[in-house]
């Protein structure tokens, strides 16, 4: 039946852009809101920010479909990701980046309601997206890398608001690059074993016996930018007191990574998303009580 193949595709092509993973669009999702709440003051426009929304949806997905498509010859050799689609063989590689041109054209045909400059702006993000899935061959510091193309909405937001990216805007973003690398660190723990296996890099295995520690050296780093970022744009008690929960969830994940077991890692990884909410409902409790 041509419907029941049509169905196949559709459901095959959601687990391919893990739509049914919301989890990294939310990781994604939360500083993109920080940008847009402190460029617009507490009150960003509507048409901005359903077009980044919407932005942060469509690009995690293509993000997603290139990345399996990068690692269609590594997938199938790693427990955790040898039953995604393409890994699997219910999804060709030619489909693949069918899926994510499509997803990239649709988030462009987006971009373009923005100004020219966040438009120039979303070519750089574009690159960033589709050539991260190929550094894990020839750097250790792959989640660095990821930080700096999950980052990209931030200075694309203030562009977007401001027309500008002024100080506070690059400080975010570094911010924002600094927590992309710590919690894409621990979720490389979970697949360290099987990366030096097949000779993947990543900063789990770069930072050896130390990671827990460069991790929360990070962790302190990232959290004294958020303060400084706040300090700059005058924020008050609600933002900090959000900052005081996301230590607190920090804390918590170096807890979980402690022994480094690979469900608990996840698990740190997955309380990433309470740590950016904490901050975004700081952020909007402050700009609107204070």
């Amino acid at each position: 039946m041509i419907s029941d193949r049509i169905c196949d595709r559709a459901k095959q092509y959601w687990l391919l852009a893990r739509f049914d993973r919301p989890i990294g669009t939310l990781i994604l999702l939360w500083p993109t809101l920080w940008a847009l709440w402190l460029a617009g003051n507490g009150k960003p426009d509507a048409l901005v920010c359903t077009v980044f929304v919407l932005g942060v949806v469509l690009m995690r997905a293509a993000g997603c479909v290139i990345n399996d498509y990068a690692d269609r010859n590594f997938d199938p050799h790693v427990e955790r990701t040898r039953q995604r689609p393409i890994a699997a063989g219910r999804v060709r590689p030619k489909e693949a980046l069918i899926l994510f041109a499509v997803l990239c054209l649709i988030s462009f045909g987006l971009v373009l309601l923005m100004n020219p400059f966040t438009i120039g702006l979303s070519f750089i993000g574009a690159f960033l997206a589709a050539s991260y899935p190929f550094m894990k061959r020839f750097t250790h510091l792959p989640q660095a890398y990821l930080g700096a193309a999950f980052g990209w909405a931030v200075p694309m937001a203030f562009a977007a608001q401001l027309n500008a990216i002024p100080l506070v805007g690059w400080l975010l973003y570094l911010t924002v690059l600094l927590w992309a690398l710590v919690y894409d660190t621990m979720y490389a723990m979970v697949d360290k074993d099987d990366d030096l296996k097949i000779g993947v890099k990543s900063t789990a295995i770069l930072f050896g016996d130390y990671d827990r520690h460069i991790m929360a050296a990070l962790q302190i780093v990232i959290l004294g930018l958020l303060a400084i970022v706040g300090s700059m744009r005058g924020l008050g008690l609600f933002y900090y007191a959000g900052l005081l929960v996301a230590a607190g969830l920090a804390v918590y994940q170096q807890k979980l990574i402690f022994r480094r077991e690979r469900m608990l890692c996840f698990k740190a990884f997955l309380n990433n998303n309470w740590f950016g909410l904490a901050v975004f409902i700081g952020l909007v409790l402050d700009y609107r009580f204070v």
